[in-house]
């Protein structure tokens, strides 16, 4: 998992092969004039999804795992926790791994809670498990980029 700055993206670049077109996107829209909805970059191998979030609260928000895609996950306008927990510690399965969405949903709780602010990132790897859209009462824009391991 990576927690950092957006402006601080080119840091990560070389951590894999699509981050460069990702954050390069990321940093040249203007994430919040951006269209609700799916965003091909580069196909399935990278894409985003822009959303007008509600937040939820810790007991709403799932724990949830990828196998094929990595997640930069970006909060535009409003702050937002989110969990954290390793992949092979995650043991309370609630929903089976789906392949057409790869996705996987647990009952277990974060071991780490973190803020991430407006303007800020977080990666997750599929190694992390993680609890996002912490933010009880809250609307902003989200956006997501999926990128194929």
């Amino acid at each position: 998992m990576i927690l950092d700055r957006l402006v601080n993206a080119g840091l990560y670049e070389q951590v894999h092969p699509r981050f460069k077109q990702a954050f390069d996107f990321l940093k040249k829209n203007d994430l919040k004039a951006l269209p609700a909805g799916k965003i091909e970059l580069d196909g399935k191998d990278l894409y985003v999804n822009v959303l007008d979030f509600k937040g939820k609260s810790e007991a709403e928000a799932k724990m949830e795992t990828h196998k094929d895609y990595i997640d930069i996950q970006v909060p535009v306008d409003g702050d937002e926790l989110m969990g954290w927990k390793a992949t092979v510690d995650l043991c309370e399965e609630t929903q089976v791994y789906d392949a057409a969405k790869d996705v996987a949903f647990y009952a277990d709780k974060a071991v780490n809670l973190f803020k991430v602010e407006g303007g800020c990132m977080a990666i997750f790897f599929p190694e992390d498990g993680h609890q996002p859209g912490i933010a009880p009462g809250a609307s902003y824009r989200k956006v997501i980029v999926k990128v194929r391991v």
